[in-house]
């Protein structure tokens, strides 16, 4: 039967697939694709963790059996039964060895999908009794996957088996494609581990238009919808699914009809991007001749590609906090981070690289509990440059890594979240630091221009501060916007009031502008804005010369940009700043 669930759109397109339930753990839970050969090794895994599990548990039985009622009541061996005839299904066990083997999961990822189809079996039974024993399943399940993280070998772990493409799973017969993700919720770690695969699309029940998952996905430029309340209980494992990343719905088992209707609608955006392309080579100016510099954001190094190929004209961001995230707390040295900025700067063939020092924090945590705990708001707590000050060791090795990257290209150096001079000459004496390290070690280095993010709104009202220590300036509109409005912008919840055309916004956005140029200091927009071709006209006609952008989103700024004339946009954009209602203002 067909049914649609609504959410937020946040990544534009249509996709249609088959869906790949991802079951929330307890345990951190890898999703990759194995290699045939890698099939044998994935069950003898999951193998030897169900049988781990099964010998504590008989060992359990054995100890309850030598003690009295009192010590050991009935209801506790009668639990450890329970869960040893669940190890011992053949429904669990013959259907982990389904996905390994025919779709070439890895084994974690068939455990827990397993889990997924045997709980919604559990939630249609209609004895009470028996519907209650999905908790014992859940618990099984934990279990061996806490035994299998013991017994996993390293050939076995994501970053050793090789993605497989799309094309070689369109000639696999044993694997359906397309395939869309549901799920809870997917962290950025997860994102990143999907950005090479196979996955057409994604829908989670939580999340807001610009969380970081919805981010990502937008720099993937796959079709995605977040905050669709009870997507992953209602869809099923291997349902056809339609992914409307315009409208924001997540369609189920749709009908011939509206299969061919999306159908469609899928191949118009194929066209349209086709069209953009076009524009690959034709120079960003403004039709009254101002040059426009757009910029790529990359997570990665090898994402210097995607930039190439999109006609950036550099890298406005590298995110270089992807490189720490998910290492089980064995954060970069110096070396490896080296290698990494080094790629992407020669990756880009001569034009210049922006690299962020590391930004976690908020929405974007470590998994080392041990560097960052829990806070109750963790986006207004020790993240950004507030960590890096609290752990100069960690800053310092990656600010080496940065100069010495620099020595094979153009590089820009740009400091986030600064709000207190203290923290400008804290960060600078520890640049300098860094310098002299390299010198004294006589190790390579090139020069760094050093620029300074203005995403909370104290740093935009000192902008002077700023201007008098920093070579340029970026504007990080995403974290200007959520603390402004005090606003957190993962929470589905508030996703109604964060809003980029808000006036004190657009007021902060346009002083910043307004000050850099005056002082001839270059500054560019690197938040969703910058992206977003409903604003581009606007922040045209601000004097804005400088967007940096996921490297999908270019082509059709870029039009934009040619299609503009900002002499005429100057008092227009002013009117829209001082609005009330800006939003009444942008017209179509």
């Amino acid at each position: 039967m067909t049914f649609s669930v609504h959410g937020l759109p946040v990544a534009r397109g249509v996709a249609i697939g088959r869906a790949v339930l991802m079951a929330s753990s307890r345990v951190d839970v890898a999703h990759y694709f194995i290699e045939p050969d890698q099939i044998a090794a994935e069950i003898a895994r999951v193998r030897a963790g169900r049988n781990a599990v099964v010998e504590e548990i008989r060992r359990l039985q054995h100890t309850i059996s030598q003690m009295g009622p009192k010590e050991a009541p009935h209801e506790l061996a009668a639990l450890l039964d329970v869960h040893l005839m669940l190890l011992q299904d053949e429904e669990l066990i013959s259907g982990v060895k389904h996905w390994i083997t025919d779709r070439l999961y890895n084994a974690e990822w068939a455990l827990t999908t397993q889990l997924e189809v045997l709980s919604r079996q559990f939630d249609e039974m209609e004895d009470e009794y028996l519907r209650e024993r999905k908790a014992d399943l859940e618990q099984v399940a934990e279990r061996i996957l806490r035994y299998m993280k013991g017994v996993a070998s390293p050939a076995a772990q994501p970053p050793a088996a090789r993605r497989r493409t799309q094309q070689e799973l369109l000639l696999d017969d044993s694997v359906d494609v397309p395939l869309v993700i549901i799920a809870h919720d997917l962290s950025p770690a997860d994102m990143l581990q999907f950005k090479q695969s196979v996955f057409a699309g994604f829908v989670t029940d939580v999340g807001g238009r610009n969380s970081h998952t919805a981010i990502v996905a937008r720099s993937m430029d796959i079709p995605a919808v977040v905050g669709a309340r009870g997507a992953s209980q209602l869809a099923r494992q291997d349902d056809w699914i339609i992914i409307d990343g315009d409208a924001g719905v997540m369609i189920v088992d749709p009908s011939p009809i509206i299969l061919a209707e999306y159908g469609f609608k899928q191949r118009q955006g194929e066209l349209e991007r086709g069209r953009l392309a076009r524009l690959r080579h034709t120079p960003a100016i403004t039709l009254d001749g101002q040059k426009v510099e757009l910029l790529a954001n990359i997570e990665l190094p090898d994402d210097a590609k995607a930039a190439l190929e999109a006609g950036a004209a550099g890298v406005g961001l590298f995110r270089s906090e992807f490189l720490f995230m998910g290492r089980r707390g064995q954060l970069p040295q110096e070396e490896e981070q080296y290698q990494a900025y080094r790629r992407a700067v020669e990756g880009m063939q001569g034009r210049p690289v922006t690299i962020r020092t590391m930004d976690v924090g908020a929405d974007k945590p470590l998994d080392d509990g041990a560097r960052v705990e829990a806070h109750l708001n963790p986006a207004l707590g020790l993240r950004a440059i507030r960590l890096s000050l609290a752990d100069p060791g960690t800053f310092l090795m990656q600010l080496r890594a940065i100069m010495r990257a620099a020595a094979h290209g153009p590089v820009n150096l740009l400091i986030p979240m600064l709000a207190h001079a203290s923290e400008i000459r804290q960060t600078l004496a520890l640049v300098e630091t860094a310098r002299q390290d390299l010198e004294r070690r006589g190790v390579p280095h090139g020069p760094v221009k050093l620029g300074a993010m203005i995403e909370i709104p104290a740093a935009a009202l000192i902008l002077k501060t700023f201007l008098k220590h920093f070579d340029f300036l970026s504007i990080g509109t995403n974290d200007l916007i959520q603390y402004t409005l005090a606003i957190d912008r993962a929470d589905e919840a508030v996703a109604h009031l964060y809003d980029p055309l808000h006036p004190a916004v657009l007021r902060l956005v346009a002083e910043t502008i307004a000050q850099c140029n005056a002082q001839g200091k270059s500054v560019s927009v690197c938040g969703e804005m910058a992206g977003d071709t409903s604003v581009t006209r606007l922040l045209l006609g601000l004097g804005l010369r400088s967007f940096s952008m996921h490297p999908a989103q270019i082509l059709a700024v870029k039009q934009e940009v040619l299609r503009a004339d900002t002499g005429r946009l100057e008092s227009w954009a002013r009117q829209v700043v001082e609005a009330e209602e800006p939003a009444a203002l942008l017209g179509p």
